[in-house]
């Protein structure tokens, strides 16, 4: 009967992950909106229900009924599947992400993890690679010159930063000596944070990781006002919504990869660890908020630029520095 418990609860695990994340992500919209508004001294959505608590429901229902249009010149199976890709990736990542540390429930020891695996770090990386594939393909299958300029793009940024994204976590492997996420959050609670440790890669991650979710001043695949909206020009109804869902699901995978790999992960004094975890999640989703409504758009060819000439050099930099510390003891 065994066997059958630990279906069961990962079953239930699965669904209260995916749930959990769905809502949240529905209600970070409302959040940024509500803080790009503050910002830029405007209100942001307040008609829908009581300052505007509503309005991301109303959202999912205007895109449920808008029309479902699928262009003659589109490649249909890509065209339909590319969003699906995004957020499938961006979903699967949090499968082992931990939240929190063990609980009890009619006998049995739960992890607040989905699946705790050895090689979590690389799992997580692999799939946010091929996240990469829904906009590249979304883009190309619509068959729309504009689109396929933001699916080569994204594809540029993602070759440029992703390198660097992996370079910028290694001096966390090797300071805890283990791709195991629950194993990188344990060694933090015997000693201290790894951002105190390994800060520049804290910093070369959050760049990286804005690049990786298409966030301004990183924002090419899209780029409104040069691509006419980029590599989802010619999507519409649940589909266009899917790939904005994606987009703010792999947003929550970057902030809980970096709470994860620099801040402790749900480690903190008095509060449940979920709690903490979330307190972590949020204000570095607080950040990537804040600088959308500070940075302006950065030009194509000084992403690529800023990319190889200066981010790659100083991440592989940060990772001999970092090497050669621990070797000596230092760190």
């Amino acid at each position: 009967m065994e066997p059958i418990y630990i279906i069961i609860e990962m079953i239930v695990k699965n669904i209260v992950v995916v749930m959990v994340l769905m809502g949240l992500v529905a209600y970070t919209t409302l959040l940024e909106r509500k803080l790009l508004g503050y910002m830029q001294v405007r209100l942001g959505p307040n008609r829908v229900g009581y300052f505007g608590i509503l309005q991301p429901i109303a959202d999912g229902i205007k895109s449920f009924f808008k029309e479902d249009i699928i262009p003659n010149e589109a490649d249909k199976t890509l065209y339909v599947i590319a969003p699906g890709i995004c957020l499938f990736t961006a979903l699967s990542m949090f499968a082992v992400i931990p939240f929190g540390s063990t609980i009890t429930l009619f006998g049995r020891e739960i992890k607040m993890v989905v699946a705790d695996i050895d090689a979590g770090l690389l799992y997580v990386l692999a799939l946010a690679t091929l996240g990469e594939y829904g906009v590249v393909l979304g883009g190309w299958a619509s068959g729309n010159k504009y689109g396929v300029l933001g699916s080569l793009r994204a594809a540029a940024q993602m070759i440029s930063y992703e390198v660097a994204l992996g370079l910028a976590v290694i001096g966390v492997i090797i300071l805890a000596g283990s791709l195991r996420l629950t194993d990188i959050i344990a060694a933090q609670q015997v000693g201290s944070w790894f951002i105190l440790k390994y800060p520049f890669g804290f910093v070369f991650y959050l760049i990286a990781g804005l690049a990786e979710i298409n966030r301004t001043p990183f924002d090419m695949p899209e780029s409104e006002s040069e691509l006419a909206c980029g590599f989802n020009i010619e999507y519409s109804s649940m589909k266009f919504a899917t790939f904005m869902i994606a987009e703010y699901a792999h947003m929550f995978v970057v902030a809980a990869v970096a709470t994860t790999l620099f801040l402790g992960g749900w480690s903190g004094p008095f509060l449940p660890g979920p709690i903490w975890f979330l307190i972590k999640v949020f204000a570095i989703i607080f950040f990537f908020i804040w600088e959308r409504g500070t940075f302006p758009r950065l030009r194509y060819d000084h992403i690529m630029h800023f990319g190889w000439k200066v981010l790659l050099p100083l991440t592989l930099l940060n990772v001999v520095v970092t090497a050669l510390l621990v070797a000596l003891g230092v760190l």
